[in-house]
C-alpha cells in the first residue's frame, strides 16, 4: 500500500515546498493537503499537479483555529483512510508582528545583534486576540488545533504494522522565557508565537513518551528563517527588497537562514527517510543553508522540562475535554 501523509497548512511557503519535495522523494505517497478553505485546496491541488501529473493528491478542508473545522475534518479523515503513515503539523499563524527597533540597536551595541537575528529573541512582538471558540488565536491555530487533530486521528495513527510519524513545524524562537504554565495560551503576553511554538515543542516531547509503544512517534523540526507571507508581513515589502541582499551575506555566518521555502523544508524531508526508532525525542532539526547555498540538517538538543511537558499535556486533555462537550455532536 503506498504511504499516506497529511500536510498542514500546505497552501504556500513551506507547506507547499514541502509537498513537492515529498513527491520527489516518493512519487507513490498518497499526498492530502489540509487547507483552511475548499479554494485554496483545489488552488494548492492544481499548483501540485502542474509539477507532479501523476500524483495522488487528495484535499480536506481544515481551519486549525476552529474546532468545529478540525473535527469535521478529522471525521472525514478517518472516513477516508484506514491509516495516516506521517501528519506534517505545519500550519501556523503570526498576527500583527512587530520589530522593536531600539532593541535591535542595543543588540548591535553589545554583541547580540546576530543572536537576536538567528532566533528572534528580545525584537519581535505580536498582538494577539480570541477566536471564536474564545481561546487565544496563535496558541489555537499553532498548537491545539493540531493537538485536538492528533487526539481524533489516534485511531488511524496507533498499533499499525509500521509506525506513524508527527512531524510538528517549531521555530527556533520557541523560548522557554516566553511560556508560561499559568498562563499556557498566552494572553496576557506580548510572544505569543514564541510561546506557541515553545508549548509545541513540550507536546511533541510528551506525545513520544505516551505513544512510542503503540507505534506513534513525534518530532519537531525549525525551517530557520524563510522568506514566505508570513516573514512578509513584518516588514514592508520594499524594506525587504534593500535588505535580501544583506540576508544573503549573512548567511555566510547563520546558517539558519535558509530564506527560500524549499532549503526551509530541508528538515521536514529529512525525517522522510529516517527510521523513528533511531531518532531523539528531545533534539530538534533544524534546516540549515550554508553560505554557499548547500542544505542541510543539524539536530540540537531542545531546551525543556520534562516535567512542565507532562503539566502542559494535563492542562491541554482538559481543554480537549471542554471543547468536546461544547462539540459533541461532531463526534461519532
Amino acid at each position: 500500500m503506498e504511504r499516506v501523509v497529511l500536510v498542514t497548512g500546505a497552501s504556500g511557503g513551506v507547506g507547499l515546498a514541502l509537498c513537492k519535495r515529498l513527491l520527489d522523494e516518493d512519487g507513490r505517497i498518497h499526498l492530502c493537503i489540509a487547507c483552511r478553505n475548499e479554494q485554496k485546496s483545489e488552488a494548492t491541488r492544481d499548483l501540485i499537479l502542474a509539477t507532479h501529473p501523476s500524483a495522488q493528491v487528495s484535499t480536506v478542508e481544515m481551519d486549525l483555529g476552529n474546532l468545529a473545522s478540525v473535527l469535521r475534518a478529522a471525521r472525514e479523515l478517518r472516513c477516508r483512510f484506514q491509516r495516516l503513515d506521517f501528519v506534517y503539523l505545519n500550519a501556523g499563524i503570526m498576527p500583527n508582528p512587530h520589530v522593536n527597533f531600539k532593541a535591535l540597536w542595543h543588540g548591535l551595541l553589545t554583541g547580540k545583534l546576530l543572536h537576536m537575528l538567528t532566533t528572534a529573541e528580545g525584537i519581535m512582538t505580536q498582538t494577539d486576540r480570541l477566536n471564536g471558540d474564545g481561546l487565544q488565536e496563535v496558541f489555537a491555530t499553532n498548537l491545539f488545533g493540531h493537538f485536538m487533530l492528533v487526539r481524533q486521528l489516534q485511531s488511524l495513527l496507533c498499533s499499525n504494522e509500521k509506525p506513524s510519524r508527527l512531524i510538528w513545524t517549531s521555530s527556533s524562537n520557541a523560548r522557554e522565557s516566553a511560556f508560561s504554565l499559568s498562563d499556557y495560551q498566552h494572553a496576557k503576553g506580548q510572544e505569543s508565537y514564541s510561546s506557541s511554538k515553545y508549548a509545541t515543542d513540550l507536546t511533541s516531547v510528551v506525545l513520544n513518551r505516551k505513544f512510542n509503544d503503540q507505534g506513534l512517534y513525534s518530532s519537531v523540526v525549525c525551517p530557520g528563517l524563510v522568506m514566505s507571507n508570513m516573514t512578509y508581513r513584518i516588514l514592508p515589502i520594499f524594506l525587504w527588497k534593500l535588505l535580501m541582499p544583506i540576508m544573503w551575506l549573512i548567511r555566510f555566518f547563520a546558517k539558519t537562514y535558509t530564506l527560500t521555502p524549499y532549503n526551509g523544508a530541508e528538515a521536514h524531508v529529512w525525517l522522510f527517510k529516517q527510521k523513528p526508532e533511531y531518532l531523539d525525542a528531545l533534539v530538534k532539526y533544524h534546516s540549515c543553508t550554508s553560505g554557499l547555498g548547500k542544505c542541510y540538517v543539524e539536530p540540537r538538543k531542545m531546551d525543556v522540562d520534562e516535567d512542565t511537558a507532562e503539566k502542559l499535556y494535563q492542562k491541554l486533555l482538559e481543554l480537549e475535554e471542554q471543547s468536546l462537550e461544547k462539540y459533541h455532536d461532531l463526534l461519532d
